[in-house]
């Protein structure tokens, strides 16, 4: 199979969109990659080569429940924001210090995970071209809607609260404190690689 059938099958299965990857290429930078699920987000600093990408590091949504002590979902904004701020720092680290922002086939939209995932990566110290306008609010990062609309909920329809926030009360976070628990988490991913600098 040729390496042009393969590309127009990538196309064909909305996998890749030539175009736009040939633009993201051209100033030879390492890419910010965020790719967003229902219940979790992946970023990655990805390096293109001659053999095909090469990754130079990850962060994703479960290290947070695994090595900073994250008791909330993994499939909101402030999860979004403390996974690209995870990758920042490590990108740093490996010397990293310029990006370009790949959202893949996914359009950036105002105040999205994928926003938010890359305001984190700005906040560790990350170069990446962006427009301010595009980030959610640091209301919105902490997590505080969220919290409003829980406790909101809790008051009208407790058996509802119960269930759309079954994950957060399982794991002993109540949703109505998750600006707090956001910023403990944020605190210690920031401690954990200010020990290392």
């Amino acid at each position: 199979m040729s390496a042009g059938k393969i590309s127009l099958k990538r196309r064909r299965m909305h996998k890749t969109d030539y175009r736009k990857r040939r633009r993201l290429l051209q100033p030879r930078l390492p890419r910010l990659v965020v790719r967003n699920s229902v219940k979790n987000t992946v970023v990655q600093v990805v390096a293109a080569t001659l053999k095909g990408d090469s990754v130079i590091t990850s962060a994703h949504t479960k290290q947070l429940v695994k090595d900073f002590g994250w008791k909330a979902g993994c499939g909101n904004i402030p999860s979004a924001y403390l996974t690209g701020l995870l990758v920042g720092y490590r990108a740093l680290q490996k010397d990293v210090e310029k990006a370009v922002l790949d959202t893949g086939l996914d359009p950036m939209v105002k105040g999205s995970k994928s926003a938010a995932a890359l305001k984190g990566a700005l906040d560790a110290g990350l170069n990446i071209s962006s427009g301010q306008e595009i980030h959610p609010s640091d209301s919105r990062i902490k997590g505080e809607h969220i919290a409003a609309y829980a406790a909101i909920l809790q008051k009208e329809n407790p058996e509802l609260y119960k269930q759309r926030f079954s994950a957060y009360l399982s794991m002993k976070t109540p949703p109505e404190k998750l600006p707090e628990h956001f910023e403990k988490v944020r605190g210690r991913i920031v401690k954990a690689f200010k020990a290392k600098g």
